[in-house]
């Protein structure tokens, strides 16, 4: 069975992992998981994360360096094609999750199979969210929508909107 911790990680005891060889769990250096969550692999998770009291992560999620969970998160990938009348959860599988570094994820949030958060982002609490997120922007609600840009540079606070509008002058 593979689970690989990092260097200076705090787990704690009340974390449970579900992993095989086939559904390893790899987690980077100095993560701090406290407790109650629980994952099912495969998942991989960078360098210095943080994941509040009672998270759930499911298969195929992968969570970036230095983002920061909030409790009670659930990043869902489990889903399942249409079936027939008889039967309409038809085929289950697993719709992979990405998360960018960087973003916070607040409390109570629920981040579904083949979503892609970007870099960068904040997701507000309670939020629920069914579509990609583009990097440095804030979403909320349910389900989530666009609130604002982010900035993207911390020494001067311009938004991602700017940044990506207006041209750089580079006579200088």
């Amino acid at each position: 069975m593979v689970l690989t911790v990092g260097d200076r990680s705090k787990i704690h005891q009340r974390v449970s992992f579900s992993h095989s060889d086939d559904r390893p769990i790899t987690i980077g250096d100095g993560a701090n998981f406290y407790r109650g969550t629980e994952m099912l692999g495969p998942v991989t998770i960078g360098n210095n994360v943080f994941i509040n009291r009672d998270a759930y992560i499911r298969p195929n999620t992968s969570i970036g360096d230095g983002v920061r969970i909030g409790p009670f998160v659930r990043l869902i990938s489990d889903t399942h094609e249409v079936g027939p009348p008889s039967r309409r959860a038809g085929k289950s599988r697993f719709d992979p999750i990405v998360i960018g570094a960087g973003t916070w994820i607040g409390a109570s949030v629920t981040v579904l199979g083949g979503v892609t958060i970007g870099e960068g982002c904040i997701i507000a609490a309670g939020a629920m969210v069914t579509k990609d997120v583009p990097d440095n922007t804030l979403y909320g609600g349910v389900p989530a929508r666009f609130i604002r840009d982010l900035p993207v540079d911390d020494r001067s606070g311009e938004s991602a909107r700017t940044a990506s509008t207006e041209p750089t002058d580079t006579s200088s």
